[in-house]
């Protein structure tokens, strides 16, 4: 679900965010729009806003979980976390993380990869949120879920910065609700 469609038709706000997004012809290979938050990242009210809107829906929730998926999930899943207070799970790629994992393997748009946890991050029934910057294939949310339930941690949600419209990535989902903020991009006001 598109954060226009539950509440914030109009929000100013949301066209910030998606002004502050720059488009990358061509990144990582050929016929890829690659959409780059670092630039969203530098217009600090943007950035705000984008943090905001996602604390306003997670506060009252119960929510005791926030997982960022490796790594432009870390730029927004601890300043949700210690705004709800949360705690912050880092969802990283092998080898980043000390210590005993799970791991789970996913397919990319164009690739694979995969994603670890630290055994006892989450505890059983925890309510949990996954926070990435983007969704498009599902691959990498649907990693995420796994990792999470195989823990026994309850998702409540998956939550991007950006997403496609007709969301077929939603179907690698196993049911659990996406919370989209804006739309990709399709030209760059920055080239």
């Amino acid at each position: 679900m598109f954060a226009a469609e539950n509440g914030l038709k109009g929000d100013p706000r949301l066209q910030a965010i998606s002004q502050a997004i720059r488009v990358i012809p061509h990144f990582p290979k050929p016929g890829i729009m690659f959409q780059d938050i670092t630039t969203l990242l530098l217009n600090h009210k943007a950035f705000k806003d984008t943090v905001d809107i996602f604390v306003d829906r997670y506060r009252d929730m119960g929510i005791s979980v926030v997982a960022g998926i490796e790594a432009r999930g870390f730029m927004f899943g601890p300043s949700i976390a210690l705004a709800i207070g949360a705690k912050f799970i880092p969802l990283r790629k092998p080898g980043k993380l000390p210590g005993e994992v799970i791991s789970q393997a996913y397919e990319l748009e164009y690739g694979t990869d995969c994603l670890e946890m630290h055994v006892g991050a989450v505890l059983p029934g925890e309510r949990t949120v996954v926070i990435d910057d983007l969704v498009a294939t599902g691959g990498t949310l649907s990693a995420a879920i796994n990792l999470l339930e195989r823990m026994e941690a309850e998702v409540v949600e998956c939550a991007c910065v950006i997403g496609l419209s007709d969301l077929k990535g939603k179907r690698k989902l196993h049911g659990k609700p996406l919370y989209i903020l804006v739309e990709p991009r399709e030209i760059d006001d920055y080239c």
